[in-house]
């Protein structure tokens, strides 16, 4: 045999040795099982709660609009001052305003006039047709029954006149009021006490009504700041959990490094509707629900408008039968023979008799599935309600493992060192 001949053979005898131990390694990782995260079922307290997002508002909050048209004179208060109820804020020019009372008051004046001469026009009309009428009474010749029906006529449409200048008085007396209440409309007080959070107009500008547009006649704005609420928006799948008094947890983005108490203390009875869904009367987006939190002890200093976040605790679980949230998995569930046919056979409901949640149980490294009822769920565990006991030990991650991972297959603990050292 020659000299080449021998390396080849040398050559071949090692690649199969070498594929030989491959595929040993490759049918011993088989074997083996698949590498999962084990955890054994324990007792946990627990907490669940729902998280929502909003902004920070004062409980009583007051927009000062113009209910009258005028240019602004003055403007007595700053942005962020503090003002005391029925404090003077704002001076709109009176000069035609004035005017009107002026005129509606010679108005009256020159109305009651009248009515005292058709009053006593009246009277003298009375007067001549009582006398004809006596006369008439005394006897037919003594005044013709002409003048006599004359004297009543007259004194009919005196009297007449007399009402109509009255209903005229009315009516001048209330152009008075109204010409009044609009020149006392041109000086602005404040209606409670309170911080200028928005001032929106300056000296020289017009105000108007805002009777199409809220922001159009708005002026300024005074927050009560002494009650402080967390307006936050929740979602329709988690509002029902929500009661009033639940306590919450409320970070402002604004003070990072603390966190608030407060507690629920009023939750929306119906959904948040934007301007296009309330006038086109669609909705194709999530449903939310307006949740007020009443915070305990607000920061000094707390503006409207922040950005906050809510964790709203609606249950409480002590030393509670728990698995981890990625444990839980859901596989085919196929009916026995025995088991009832459902009344409506379509494949949602199909889908849903064949699914069940559980988790995957391990003893003498086979992974065995079993189905679980979980009760509520907090930030990592859920609530065992049965299924389990404590000390099992259930596959608990990876999430990747868990979605492959087959009933009955076979699985080995993951080398927690090595899992320790990538993490970190």
């Amino acid at each position: 045999m020659s000299r080449g001949m021998k390396i080849g053979l040398i050559g071949i005898t090692v690649a199969l040795v070498a594929g030989g131990a491959v595929a040993f390694r490759i049918n011993e990782e088989k074997n083996a099982g698949t590498e999962v995260r084990m955890e054994q079922v324990g007792r946990r307290d627990l907490v669940s709660a729902v998280t929502a997002s909003g902004k920070i508002e004062p409980k009583t909050k007051v927009d000062i609009s113009a209910d009258i048209t005028g240019r602004i004179i003055r403007i007595a208060v700053r942005e962020g001052e503090v003002v005391k109820k029925g404090q003077f804020l704002i001076q709109i020019d009176p000069a035609q305003y004035q005017a009107a009372v002026s005129q509606a008051e010679g108005a009256v004046a020159s109305t009651r006039a009248t009515l005292v001469q058709t009053r006593a026009s009246r009277d003298q009309a009375e007067r001549a047709w009582k006398r004809a009428r006596e006369l008439t009474r005394l006897g037919p010749n003594l005044i013709a029954p002409a003048a006599a029906e004359d004297a009543q006529t007259a004194f009919d449409v005196a009297e007449a006149t007399y009402q109509a200048t009255q209903a005229q008085l009315l009516q001048s007396q209330a152009g008075l009021r109204e010409a009044r209440d609009n020149l006392a409309k041109t000086r602005l007080t404040s209606p409670i006490a309170g911080r200028v959070v928005r001032l929106a107009v300056e000296e020289g500008e017009v105000a108007v009504p805002g009777t199409f547009s809220r922001e159009t006649g708005l002026l300024m704005t005074i927050a009560d700041l002494s009650v402080i609420l967390a307006e936050v928006q929740v979602d329709e799948t988690d509002v029902v959990r929500l009661t009033t008094n639940d306590s919450v947890e409320v970070t402002i983005d604004a003070y990072p490094e603390t966190t608030f108490v407060g507690r629920v203390t009023e939750v929306s009875h119906s959904a948040q509707l934007s301007p296009t869904e309330t006038a086109s009367g669609s909705n194709d987006r999530a449903v939310d629900f307006d949740v007020e939190v009443t915070l305990d002890h607000p920061p000094p200093g707390i503006r409207p408008d922040l950005s906050c976040t809510a964790r709203i605790v609606t249950e409480t679980r002590g030393s509670a039968l728990s698995i981890p949230i990625i444990a839980l998995t859901v596989r085919d569930h196929e009916r026995v023979p025995n088991e009832s046919a459902p009344m409506v056979d379509t494949n949602a409901t199909r889908r849903r008799d064949r699914e069940e949640e559980g988790v995957f149980v391990v003893r003498n490294g086979v992974a065995t599935f079993r189905a679980v009822r979980v009760g509520i769920a907090g930030d990592e565990y859920f609530e065992v309600v049965n299924g389990l006991r404590q000390g099992e030990t259930i596959v608990a991650g990876t999430y990747q493992a868990i979605r492959d991972l087959e009933d009955g297959g076979k699985v080995r603990a993951a080398d927690t060192s090595e899992r320790a050292a990538e993490e970190s």
